[in-house]
């Protein structure tokens, strides 16, 4: 399961879709107390939340509107909740990096044209639901 701090805008559509459905997964597995799914490293950050399925909400949401810019059609009806925050998750600017690098490699491969037009960014915007502090790569991350 990877669940992008990214903003949405820089991925190629394959990005975008297998977002979309890794955001659905993680919302089926919050919704069930009992999933042993839910210790996934990915889904800390949602769990820390303080209502984490308004924020894998809100986390689809994102990905959505992106899709929606595009010309995209994802059925919002599988969200299951508002997707209010109160306050946004954080990610720090060390995850944001490495994301970003391991963005890059993938769209290098399969959408050289997409990594082209974000070859001259340094650090990507994060997704709508984060905002960036300082700090290393997420320790789930590297688990």
């Amino acid at each position: 399961m990877r669940l992008w701090s990214i903003h949405p805008r820089y991925f190629d559509a394959q990005a975008v879709t297998s977002s979309w459905r890794e955001g659905l997964i993680a919302q089926r597995v919050l919704a069930e107390p009992g999933s042993s799914l839910r210790s996934h490293p990915q889904l800390q950050r949602f769990l820390e939340a303080e209502e984490p399925l308004e924020a894998v909400a809100a986390y689809l949401g994102g990905v959505a509107d992106e899709a929606g810019a595009r010309g995209m059609d994802l059925d919002r009806s599988r969200i299951i909740a508002a997707g209010s925050l109160r306050e946004p998750l954080v990610v720090t600017d060390g995850q944001l990096d490495y994301e970003w690098g391991n963005l890059r490699r993938h769209l290098l491969e399969r959408s050289p044209d997409v990594a082209a037009r974000w070859a001259r960014v340094w650090r990507p915007q994060p997704h709508p639901v984060f905002v960036v502090v300082g700090g290393g790569v997420a320790a789930w991350e590297l688990a």
